[in-house]
C-alpha cells in the first residue's frame, strides 16, 4: 500500500487534497484490484503519529511549508524535476524507504507536480520498486 500524505489543515475541496485524489486514482488503477496495491490518503499528523507508516512507500502532496512530512522529506530527497522553480518533484526510489515529495510554490502547483509524476513515468517507476516481487515475500 502506498501512503499519500497531505497536510491536516485542508478542507474537502482544497487543491492539495484534490491532487492527492488524482494520484490515488492513478495508483489504484495500476493496482488492478489487488488488495495491497492501492493508495491511502492520510494527514501529516497521522503519519507522524503512526510509526508503522514510516517504512511504507510514501508520497507527499503539498509543500514543505504546510505539510510536515514534505518538510522532512524536502531536506532528505534529491530534486529529480523542477519546472521554472514553480513545480518540484523530489524522490528516492533506490535506497531505504521509497519516497517522493510533489509540491510547488502556489496552490495550483501540487496538481501540476502530480500530473508530471504520473505522465513522465515516475509513478510507474515508483510502483515498480514498491510492488516488485522479493524472494520469500508476498507481493
Amino acid at each position: 500500500t502506498v501512503v499519500l500524505v497531505i497536510t491536516s489543515d485542508l478542507g474537502p475541496d482544497a487543491a492539495d487534497r484534490l491532487a492527492a485524489m488524482t494520484l490515488k486514482e492513478a495508483v489504484d488503477g495500476r493496482g488492478a484490484g489487488h488488495p495491497y496495491r492501492r493508495a491511502v490518503i492520510v494527514s501529516d499528523a497521522a503519519w507522524f503519529d503512526t510509526p508503522l507508516l514510516h517504512e511504507s512507500p510514501t508520497i507527499t502532496v503539498g509543500g514543505p511549508g504546510v505539510n510536515g512530512v514534505a518538510g522532512r522529506f524536502g531536506a532528505e530527497l534529491p530534486t529529480v524535476w523542477a519546472d521554472a522553480e514553480r513545480v518540484v518533484i523530489q524522490a528516492e526510489f533506490r535506497e531505504g524507504p521509497i519516497r517522493a515529495a510533489l509540491w510547488g510554490t502556489d496552490a495550483a502547483a501540487p496538481a501540476a507536480a502530480v500530473d508530471a509524476f504520473i505522465h513522465r513515468g515516475w509513478l510507474d517507476e515508483f510502483l515498480d520498486r514498491c510492488w516488485r516481487f522479493r524472494a520469500g515475500a508476498f507481493a
